[in-house]
């Protein structure tokens, strides 16, 4: 389950990457939004320390995201 849920949110993220290349702002900082309560809630829930530290990565990346989007506007 742990695998299925990183691919979705790598999905995810290259939604918002796509949509800024594009120059959608507006859609990429809502998928952004909507992607940091999801792997929020699942910090939240998950006591496996692999997944949390995969997790952590994907938080330090929509950090990323969330800086370069917010410079482009």
């Amino acid at each position: 389950m742990n695998q299925e849920q990183l691919i979705h949110l790598h999905n995810e993220i290259q939604i918002v990457i796509d949509a800024m290349a594009v120059k959608e702002f507006k859609t990429a900082n809502n998928k952004l939004v909507k992607i940091s309560d999801e792997i929020d809630d699942l910090l939240d829930t998950t006591k496996d320390d692999k997944f949390l530290v995969e997790l952590s990565k994907y938080q330090v990346l929509l950090k990323h995201l969330q800086v370069k989007l917010n410079s482009a506007e």
